[in-house]
């Protein structure tokens, strides 16, 4: 558990460029400028330490992290081995560490940390040539000194002298060392045998020695004694190939045993398994995080939906908002049908049917003359307003009293297949759940923006907040709203061709201020400072331990949650599984990895809102990149959406796994559906880390179907007979996700695609001109917004791009031309580059005083961040849009400027002063 008196504290800073390449010999060759002195890059051991777990408090103490920090070094991918992933530790780690020990004595090696004040040599890591993607050679110190000879005498014997004879009596042994300087020869018999045999030897041990060299020897027994035997190549297949779809099955079972919403006895028994999963691991580091949050939870008789008689005073007719018992619960039961942050009261008033809930639809009532003010919505899900929170914000703006939503069969029910349990789309008694938070407005605790919620720290009271609805709102089965619309047939207006869903035996009507008078009733359970849970796996990073990739997945779910969120769960539980096991062989990363379990996601992305708001400088300091899980499995199409930075990495990972029922490569379906990464959304764990904290974010999955969302129907047995019943989606999705952290922790520069970022900014543009162009603002001869500073600020990034991505060939040649080593000022430059790639994500948050989307600064990143009204397909640079939106034509054109200020400043940290 994170420890009040253990702040999370980020790492120094990496020497500057200037620092870190001056007196390079080699510098002239580079497209970098010159720098005047070096600097020594080795960081403090306790400072590369530091962790995103050091909040917590660890939990397991007994496994650290190697001591001292290691300067790594790269294993090409050709050198032969008798080490491997597939070695069964044949000797024990006593004869092992003798043999090192003896190794280490007969060549006087010296030992790299025991001698602070030594120089240090001009090469330090050897760099694999055939794919220049592992480090393992540390820097070494000698002293070039020959070794030292035992030469055998002849035996010599004189009669004259009997002291001699007795004192040769036995064969006689002198150690000889040679001397710096040759002594003059006498030509004697005895002497030139001598002189010969030290040539001779001395011709030996140089040859022996470069012989030494020239097999990598050296670097071999440099890898031993720093635990980094293992081939590039060899360690992916192994994370690859290693994950058990069995395991994953396994897991997915005992994780949807249970109901477990956030803040229950269910959460917190998983989230105790996810710990103990972790410290099995032997990670380096296992940590408990506790938040106190604003949740919600429904009352058996607290929840009603009834049609009441014309007198008002009884009920006609009721519905039963519970699903079937389908559950194969083994402890607890079911979780009643309600919507998270949902506000709790009991109101009264005529039913009006109001198609999706979009803005345009209550503003199609109005225009039919439908008088909305008091009445019950009552709207479906999908459409063309995605979001279930801002469905219910849209009545509350329209003037409804409550809002009742159901999933109509038209867009998840039997028109579209066939229902759970035998199919993929929801049942008729099947209720779909969620929260009705407003994150577009406030993501996390609702009741803390912009801090942590421990139980100290001050926050709104639920009045106060802008990240709740006003109105109360339940959800319901199609098989209740078909009676609710019966009622109203003939009142009102008939609706539109795209206003009827698919309910059967309904003629489609909106109802009117005439409609029979619907009670909702929502009393709850409400918690101002309800305990969650975050648990967090870590492996140092032995280059660079202080920055991180990051792996998360949330644990909360509203029922048993099979497909979201367990899927997600039992995949990286298991991918943690095998990192572990490839840790406890000796391999580390050249960056840490985090394992991430978040809770209360389901009601408002609290877990991952709440640490990221807690270490929010830490991570724009040193969270290298955030990978997403959640609803991983519902289909069979893969799907990624992210940060431009993943588009060749994910291609080239998908290229690598193989989908056994289109005997194709993940990459090959991928191409045949024309499929390209998808922009980052607004609805999962990665909006924290792109939105806020600037951290390049990749959500993954396989989806693409039906499924029998946010209900008791998404459950194992719907899993295990229908959703993959081999689990072989599971096991392509861990292996995924397993490539894509080898990649990301462990190749010298990192893989990011800077060049697709630069020319995404332009794309994203051109959506926002199109768009523009449509409300009229950027046309005539007198515009309202003028997007050109823009423009020039994305051309600056694609010229400031094309001059970075130089470098990185640069240093391949350099290291190839020096037969694989790396110069120590060169590793400090490849680290500098790495950062500065990194870097540039988040030199594009607005983190002036008062920065960040107007009315919603929570949000800092200006090209993507979640809408205000979510009814876009594509939507970017979300602030101008707000202002657009608004007719604020002075704020948006002061927008432009500044967000073009932001993209210009990010281009031009991506090349260093010449200064």
């Amino acid at each position: 558990m994170p420890s009040e008196k253990s702040r999370y504290e980020p790492a120094p800073p990496i020497p500057t460029y200037d620092e870190a390449t001056a007196g390079d010999a080699s510098s002239s060759r580079s497209p970098w400028p010159p720098s005047p002195s070096p600097v020594d890059s080795r960081p403090d051991h306790e400072t590369e330490a530091q962790s995103l777990l050091h909040h917590g408090r660890p939990l397991d103490s007994s496994r650290r992290a190697p001591a001292g920090y290691r300067p790594p070094h790269v294993e090409t991918d050709d050198e032969g081995s008798e080490w491997s992933l597939d070695d069964d530790d044949d000797h024990s780690d006593g004869d092992e560490a003798a043999q090192v020990r003896r190794e280490m004595q007969e060549l006087e090696i010296e030992d790299p940390l025991g001698d602070d004040n030594s120089s240090t040599t001009s090469w330090t890591k050897r760099i694999g040539f055939s794919r220049l993607s592992r480090f393992s050679l540390p820097r070494w110190k000698w002293r070039w000194r020959l070794p030292r000879l035992t030469v055998r005498l002849p035996r010599q014997s004189d009669n004259n002298n009997a002291d001699e004879d007795n004192a040769e009596s036995s064969e006689t042994r002198t150690r000889w060392r040679f001397p710096t300087q040759l002594p003059t020869i006498t030509m004697t018999s005895r002497d030139l045998i001598l002189v010969v045999g030290r040539l001779l030897a001395l011709g030996v041990i140089l040859g022996t020695v470069y012989l030494l060299f020239v097999s990598d020897l050296f670097s071999s027994m440099s890898r031993r004694l720093n635990g980094q035997m293992f081939d590039p190549e060899a360690v992916r297949s192994f994370v690859q190939f290693n994950v058990d779809k069995e395991q994953i099955r396994d897991s997915l079972r005992h994780y949807t045993s249970f109901a477990h919403l956030a803040g229950t006895e269910g959460d917190y028994a998983l989230a105790m398994d996810v710990h103990n999963s972790f410290l099995k691991n032997n990670f380096d580091g296992v940590a408990v995080d506790e938040y106190y949050v604003y949740l919600n939870y429904p009352k058996k008789d607290g929840r009603a939906i009834e049609v009441m008689s014309l007198d008002g005073k009884r009920a006609i007719w009721s519905a039963d908002l519970e699903e079937k018992d389908v559950g194969v619960e083994t402890a607890g039961r079911q979780t009643f049908s309600f919507h998270g942050h949902s506000k709790s009261g009991e109101v009264r008033g005529p039913l009006i049917y109001a198609n999706y809930g979009s803005r345009k639809d209550f503003e199609r009532l109005a225009e039919k003359g439908i008088d909305t003010k008091g009445a019950i919505a009552l709207v479906r899900y999908h459409g063309t307003q995605t979001s279930l929170a801002l469905k219910v914000r849209a009545a509350e703006l329209a003037g409804f009293a409550g809002c009742i939503v159901y999933t109509d069969p038209a867009d998840n029910g039997f028109i579209k297949g066939d229902p759970a349990p035998k199919g993929r789309t929801m049942p008729a008694d099947g209720v779909q759940r969620g929260s009705v938070g407003l994150s577009n407005w406030i993501i996390g605790d609702p009741l803390t923006p912009f801090r942590e919620s421990k139980e100290d720290n001050p926050r709104l009271t639920v009045d106060q907040t802008k990240g709740l609805v006003k109105i109360p709102s339940l959800p319901i089965a199609w098989r209740d709203a078909k009676v609710l619309l019966q009622h109203i047939e003939g009142f009102g207006e008939p609706c539109p061709e795209n206003w009827r869903g698919g309910v059967p035996n309904v003629r489609w009507w909106t109802g009117n201020s005439s409609s029979p008078i619907v009670r909702l009733k929502n009393e709850q359970d409400e918690n101002e400072k309800q305990t969650i849970w975050n648990i967090y796996g870590k492996i140092d990073g032995y280059e660079q331990g202080e920055k991180s990739i990051i792996i998360g997945n949330h644990r909360d779910a509203w029922a048993f949650g099979a497909s979201e969120p367990n899927s997600g769960t039992a995949i990286m539980l298991e991918v943690a599984r095998v990192f572990g096991e490839l840790a406890s062989r000796g391999w580390r990363p050249l960056r840490s990895i985090e394992f991430m379990s978040w809770d209360a996601e389901e009601y408002n992305m609290i877990g991952s809102t709440e640490f990221v708001e807690r270490n929010l400088e830490t991570l724009q300091a040193g969270a290298y990149a955030y990978i997403n899980l959640d609803a991983a499995i519902s289909g069979r199409g893969f799907h990624a959406a992210g940060s431009p930075m993943f588009s060749k990495l994910v291609t080239k990972v998908i290229e690598r796994v193989f989908d056994p029922f289109a005997n194709a490569t993940l990459l090959s379906l991928w191409k045949d559906r024309n499929a390209n990464l998808e922009s980052p959304g607004s609805d999962s764990d990665y909006v924290p880390f792109q939105d806020i904290a600037g951290t390049s974010s990749l959500d993954i999955r396989f989806d693409g179907e039906a499924h029998p969302s946010h209900s008791s129907y998404d459950n194992y047995a719907w899993m295990e007979s229908v959703g993959d019943p081999e689990f072989i989606y599971h096991g392509m999705l861990g292996q995924v996700l397993s490539l894509l952290i080898i990649e990301l922790a462990d190749r010298p520069i990192l893989p990011f695609d800077m060049g697709n970022y630069a020319s995404s900014l332009g794309r994203y543009l051109g959506h926002l001109w199109e768009w523009a162009d449509e409300k009229g603002v950027t046309k005539g001869d007198a515009p309202k917004i003028d997007l050109d500073p823009i423009k020039q600020a994305v051309k600056h990034v694609e010229k400031s791009v094309s001059q970075f991505e130089k470098w990185e060939p640069f240093w391949e040649r350099e290291v190839l031309a020096s037969n694989g080593w790396e110069p120590a000022v060169l590793g400090i430059r490849r680290l500098d580059y790495n950062n500065r790639m990194a870097d540039f994500e988040t030199g594009l948050l607005d983190l002036e005083a008062g920065g960040g989307i107007p009315n919603r600064t929570q949000f800092k990143h200006v090209v993507f961040g979640p809408q205000l009204w979510n009814e876009y397909d594509e939507a970017y640079f979300p602030a101008i849009m707000d202002a657009v939106e608004v007719a604020d034509w002075n704020l948006a054109q002061d927008l432009v400027g500044r967000i073009a200020g932001i993209i210009d400043r990010a281009a031009e940290a991506l090349i260093p002063s010449a200064d």
